[in-house]
């Protein structure tokens, strides 16, 4: 091991055993670092929907796992042979406040589409995998994160607020890969399904990129109350009067599901103009068909098209957005409770039973 890497202290890790039960944490030395990889201090976590999807056991991942992809951290030890440049080409050095790609395409591997480098054969996925022997770090809940080569590293602004920056790399991301495949937003009217961090988000970049009306469905009241602050033009509780009866906001030439809920798919293809696009973004874990007319879809000439992760622009972008907007819209609100890493599983237990939008997990940074 480099001699520089033994003057960092052994590193906490909170490890997922599996549905029901408890989590556990455990010290690790910090491992050898491989040639192109990147020591990161781990500062701040948030705990996304497949975390809590996984917790409660609606999202199957094996025991043994380091959760958290959500994740910002200041860089504390590079090798020599990575190139020491971020996505953007500019210079990183240890100190230097980062985020990362949720996936590593290894070195080599052409991706299946030039734009979808997320969908690459042998990715890896921080926040997904084993920890075993020395591969433990790999997770935003722990002390420590070892980038592997390849990965998506890109720098931050120290001046926006830890619990906002950790949600880049997911919410914030997948969000703009959304307005991406969407294509014009400007002067079109848009409906958004779900005001979880996704669907607020999604007003915001909505709003940011000139949409003429923004609409925002959800059955949580509590939610919806965030509308308005970030871009709605008008929200709209979802209740069984709501489905059985005809939809009360206008047609809408886009709509983002951001819910993963079958019925509110299908609500939102009933909801489409003539020539409209259904983007789905939040169906990541099984549940029932969506049932869809086909005729319908012929003959208003719609399309649907759908989104898992983001590709690197996407990231870039979200980062920008997220520098330039972080202090027009209250992000940093929506994150509605912290912990540090030995209450992780309270904050689990919070996050499931509670539902807030986010809850946040101080790693480095403090309580």
């Amino acid at each position: 091991m480099n001699q520089d890497l033994l003057s960092f202290p052994p590193g906490k890790v909170a490890v997922f055993n599996g549905h029901g039960q408890p989590f556990s944490i455990s010290t690790h030395d910090v491992p050898f670092i491989k040639t192109g990889e990147v020591l990161v201090k781990t500062l701040y976590t948030t705990l996304c929907g497949s975390d809590i999807h996984t917790y409660c056991g609606r999202r199957q991942e094996p025991p043994n796992v380091v959760l958290g992809h959500e994740v910002v951290g200041e860089i504390a030890w590079i090798d020599p042979q990575h190139s020491g440049k971020d996505i953007n080409g500019a210079a990183i050095q240890p100190g230097d406040r980062i985020t990362w790609s949720i996936f590593s395409v290894p070195p080599g591997i052409v991706p299946p589409h030039p734009d979808m480098p997320q969908k690459s054969e042998q990715l890896f996925k921080y926040g997904h995998a084993l920890a075993k022997e020395d591969d433990v770090f790999n997770g935003g809940l722990a002390d420590y994160c070892v980038l592997r080569a390849n990965t998506a590293i890109i720098k931050i602004s120290n001046d926006v607020p830890l619990k906002v920056a950790a949600t880049i790399n997911c919410a914030h991301a997948t969000v703009m890969g959304a307005l991406r495949i969407a294509g014009k937003i400007e002067n079109r009217k848009v409906l958004v399904l779900g005001a979880g961090m996704l669907g607020l988000a999604c007003l915001a970049m909505c709003k940011e990129a000139g949409a003429s009306w923004i609409g925002l469905v959800d059955r949580d009241n509590g939610r919806l109350q965030w509308g308005e602050k970030f871009g709605a033009s008008k929200s709209y509780h979802l209740d069984e009067k709501t489905e059985e009866n005809e939809l009360p906001w206008p047609e809408a030439d886009i709509v983002f599901d951001m819910s993963g809920s079958p019925r509110a798919m299908e609500m939102g293809m009933d909801s489409l103009a003539l020539g409209g696009a259904a983007i789905w973004i939040g169906a990541v874990f099984p549940d029932a068909p969506v049932k869809v007319d086909a005729q319908k879809v012929v003959r208003k000439l719609l399309q649907i098209r759908g989104l898992h992760n983001y590709n690197y622009d996407d990231l870039v972008k979200a980062t920008e957005f997220i520098e330039r907007s972080h202090s027009k819209y209250p992000f940093a609100e929506l994150v509605e409770k912290e912990y540090n890493i030995e209450a992780v599983e309270d904050a689990f237990a919070f996050a499931s039973e509670q539902k807030p939008v986010r809850v946040g997990v101080r790693v480095n940074a403090g309580l």
